[in-house]
Parts: structure tokens; sequence; C-alpha cells
């Protein structure tokens, strides 16, 4: 794991996640530089100097992606607004929920996103679903070099993760390769659907992820038959819960398992384990719509994959890092273990000889990212061997 903050967990993970979505290393050093003293401050003060350097940054690239624009030199422009996107998603991803003019900086980051990719022509689309009245989005990038109706891989977020942020590590066009397409989804709980739907997380994650697949059922260029879906961190429950109750998916991938996040909870509560944001409880409060930490408690009793992944009875991957310093590796081996129904189960910790080791390949995903978008491949009838 990248630490360039000594003492801050947290904000290492973020710079780490920066990186893994394309950041460049000169202008991590020119973020953070200024920094070190912030590190060692509570959440407020500290996470506040962190927003103003890396959106800074963000403003100086949005500054030069203008002149670029005025100048005629669009894939330039585009490629510099697709980075400032990237700083933007970091430095709000540490916000607290109700931070002012958090909202705005959210709003921001996604349309210099889109502003980025039309200048660069990139493979994604965003898309609307027809969901409890409102909708989810997502972000559809499609295979390359494929004729006929498409595999596909639906992608769901962790606790703080979104769309965009999943995009930019990788897996969809490590997919679009393979043949495969990606339907990356902010699913109630996470990115637009909490922020801008007011949809909060539920652990009966098939209610959101059954309405998906009717929507991809009724494209002409989806194959109903070889849709499947993968789940970062929290979506280490959410994915398989998802799969298990949902038969429509062919198989299923968690990059990082999450058996039991009740127990986790209940760890954190005691000081055990790393924190993926500051304010983690009045952030895990937003998320899952409770009152107090009291109340969310609760809801995370019906957090847990026990009894739960004996009912998948398609192929499904299981991924952990093994220096992983949020979600013990023992909740991997638990749903391995009770994936009995699977006809092609398997387990893959990420070592340090591969790399990706931390939380869901934080550190380095570009291989376990590869092993996933490989197994995938196999399982929806994609390309291994291009």
């Amino acid at each position: 794991m990248f630490k360039y903050f000594p003492t801050n967990y947290v904000w290492n993970l973020s710079v780490d996640l920066a990186i893994e979505m394309g950041a460049r290393i000169g202008e991590i050093e020119e973020m953070c530089a200024p920094l070190q003293e912030a590190a060692k401050k509570h959440d407020k003060e500290g996470t506040q100097a962190f927003r103003d350097t890396w959106q800074t940054m963000a403003d100086k690239l949005c500054s030069l992606a203008e002149e670029d624009e005025a100048e005629g030199r669009i894939y330039s422009a585009g490629e510099k607004y697709r980075r400032a996107s990237m700083y933007l998603i970091t430095c709000e991803r540490l916000q607290a929920h109700d931070a002012p003019g958090r909202l705005d900086l959210y709003k921001r980051s996604l349309a210099t996103f889109e502003r980025g990719n039309a200048l660069t022509g990139a493979n994604c689309e965003r898309v609307e679903i027809p969901y409890a009245g409102s909708h989810l989005t997502g972000l559809l990038v499609k295979p390359e070099n494929s004729q006929g109706p498409m595999p596909i891989l639906v992608q769901v977020n962790g606790l703080d993760s979104t769309k965009e942020l999943k995009y930019f590590v990788g897996l969809p066009l490590w997919l679009a390769k393979r043949g495969i397409g990606s339907l990356i989804i902010d699913q109630p709980g996470t990115g637009e659907a909490l922020r801008l739907q007011k949809l909060t997380a539920r652990y009966d994650s098939e209610h959101w992820a059954s309405p998906v697949v009717d929507w991809l059922e009724a494209r002409d260029d989806v194959d109903s038959k070889r849709i499947g879906m993968e789940g970062v961190s929290l979506g280490g429950y959410y994915c398989p819960r998802a799969v298990a109750f949902e038969p429509r998916f062919a198989c299923g991938v968690v990059w990082g398992a999450n058996h039991d996040w009740r127990d986790v909870q209940k760890r954190r509560l005691d000081k055990e384990g790393d924190f993926p944001v500051p304010h983690y409880w009045k952030h895990v409060c937003w998320v899952w719509g409770a009152k107090d930490i009291d109340d969310f408690m609760q809801i995370a009793e019906r957090v847990h994959l026990d009894g739960v992944v004996e009912k998948i009875k398609v192929p499904f991957l299981v991924t952990h890092g093994e220096k992983d310093s949020q979600i013990p590796l023992k909740w991997a081996e638990r749903t391995y273990e009770q994936l009995v129904n699977s006809p092609n189960r398997e387990l893959k910790i990420f070592t340090q000889r591969e790399g990706g080791v931390q939380h869901s390949s934080f550190d380095n995903s570009i291989n376990a990212g590869h092993y996933i978008a490989d197994w995938v491949a196999k399982q929806l009838g994609g390309r291994v061997a291009d």
C-alpha cells in the first residue's frame, strides 16, 4: 500500500484510489505536499484542507481544458476534464454528508466526468433505469469487436464508491477488450441514488437488482442469458445476496468478500479494523437511512450472508486481498465454504506476488482486475486469448 501520509489510513486509501483511477503522480504530489500537518488533525478541519487542495487542482485542470478547447485541442481538453473529475470524486467522497457545498461538489464531478467523456469519445453512456417510482443511474460500456447481443456484467458499489470511480479503476474497459459489456450502477445507498434520488441502502439487494435485469432483458443488444453481477467491498454482500434471490443472473463475483457486515460493525464499535471514510458513523447512518447508531446497528443485523449463499446455483468467484485491513480474510473463506450449490465456485486470495493484497485490491488493482475479467469472460462467453 502506498502510504503518502504515515498516520492516516483513510487519506492513504483515497490517494491510492485516485492513483488507481488514473491520477498523475506529479499532481498527487502538488495536492498532498501541503497536507502533512492537516493529516494529523481532527476529521472536519483536516478533511476541509484535503478538499481545498484537491478542488484547487481540479479548478486548474478545468481552466487548462478551457484553453485547449478554445484552441481546438479537443481530446487534450477531454483528458484534463476526466482527470479533474477524478480529483473531485476523491475529495467529495471524504466530506461529511452535510458538509456545506458537498452536493454542488458532487454535481460538478458528474458534469466534469460527462464533459471529459464527450470530448474524448469514451465508450461510456449514461443510462437511467426505472426503479421504485424514481430511477437508478448507470454507465453502459459496450464490448469491443463483438457482434450480436452482448453478454454483460452488472457492477455495483461498496459503501462509499460511485459508478464513476469504478469505471475509472478499469474493470469495464478490461471486460470490453474481452467481448463483455458492463453496466456500472449507483444502487440505493450510493452515488446518485443516495445524493440525488434520496434512495438509501437496503439489505435485500434483489429488490433493486431485479429491475436492473428487467431493464437489460428489454434491450435488443443484450443477451438475457448471459447477465452476470460483480460487487466491490460492501458490494461483496450486495452481489451474493442479489445472485441468490435473482435466478436470472448467470454468474457472480465479489472483489473483496463481505460475508458478515454486521460483525464488522460490532468490531468497529470496539475500535477494531480500519475505517474507509472519516466521520464513519454519521456516514453509515446517512447511507442506510438510520436515525442514530443504535438504529443503524439494528439495520446491520440483517446484513450477512448466512443462509443466503447456499441458494446460489450459478458459477461464483470470491476474491480477497490477503492483507485486507478492513474486512478479515475469514469472511471470504466463509462465503466460499457456504457456496455449496454453486456448480463452479472459486476462492482467489490475492497475495504479495501478484499484488492487490489490500481491501478490494485498491493498492494495485490491475492484476486482480484482469484475473476477474478473464474469469467473467470464461463464464459469459467472452474472449481471453486476444
